[in-house]
């Protein structure tokens, strides 16, 4: 009797660790390097502008963050959320791409599924959305869902290492930050 529990712990841990290494593949934090679309006609072409800027994060225990930004987002007139045009508001949201949640691999069908708590597109929260995707070293792309005119957004990722280093352009301390007219950061 001993024998087979013993046998049967074994096996779960096993299938456990295995399962592990297997989602562990994407855990980490990945640099956006390109955020294209596929056109009907097979042109690829860029979603998300020259330049796209985002990153994602992949957590050992299954959480996950995804931003993704146009470089050339026009700031807004006022900072004040109250004085801003609806369309300001409408450019900054066609410019950003951003969702958090949960996310399981299938590495058997190549897909990241997401569980998504919340999303700038607001038709995305407490929904799962799956991608397939490719993992060769460090370089991760998925593909969305086909949209409604056809194209097919395309996310490219690089594998971020310890020895990166941000290219930081903001102010660093508060100093800077007056010097360029502003004493503290909108209210959010």
């Amino acid at each position: 009797m001993k024998f087979k529990h013993l046998l049967l712990l074994t096996i779960l841990w096993s299938g456990a660790l295995t399962a592990a290494a297997q989602s562990d593949s994407i855990v980490g934090t990945w640099a956006l390097t390109a955020a294209d679309k596929l056109l009907p006609d097979g042109t690829r072409t860029s979603d998300f502008g020259d330049n796209p800027h985002g990153l994602v994060i992949f957590t050992a225990d299954g959480h996950y963050s995804v931003e993704i930004y146009r470089a050339d987002r026009a700031k807004f007139s006022s900072d004040d959320r109250a004085k801003v045009s609806t369309e300001e508001y409408k450019d900054a949201s066609l410019s950003m791409s951003v969702h958090f949640g949960r996310y399981t691999v299938d590495p058997a069908k190549h897909t990241i599924s997401f569980q998504i708590d919340r999303a700038s597109w607001p038709n995305w929260d407490d929904t799962v959305q799956v991608r397939s995707y490719e993992l060769k070293g460090d370089e991760l792309l998925w593909k969305v869902a086909r949209r409604p005119d056809g194209s097919i957004p395309i996310t490219v990722l690089r594998r971020v290492s310890a020895g990166d280093q941000p290219k930081l352009t903001c102010p660093t301390n508060f100093e800077e930050h007056s010097k360029e007219g502003k004493t503290r950061a909108p209210d959010l």
